[in-house]
């Protein structure tokens, strides 16, 4: 009993790889260079909507310093 449990054990192991290996290949793939065109072309359009690059105003800032507070 014990080796007909270790052939459906392999069984089950190789199905699961072919499974896996079926829909890797069916990942639609494009080139790099593609991909890399396509990233710059997004980064150059949302350019003046990041803050890292923009910065952000200081009223809008939730991270700024407190401001002081001086009694006359």
């Amino acid at each position: 009993m014990s080796n007909n449990s270790a052939v459906n054990s392999n069984l089950a192991i190789a199905q699961r790889a072919v499974k896996q290996l079926r829909l890797e290949a069916s990942v639609h793939r494009i080139k790099v260079s593609q991909a890399a065109a396509e990233l710059k072309t997004f980064c150059l359009q949302n350019a003046h909507k990041d803050p890292l690059l923009t910065g952000v105003p200081s009223s809008d800032n939730p991270f700024r310093p407190p401001k002081s507070c001086v009694l006359l």
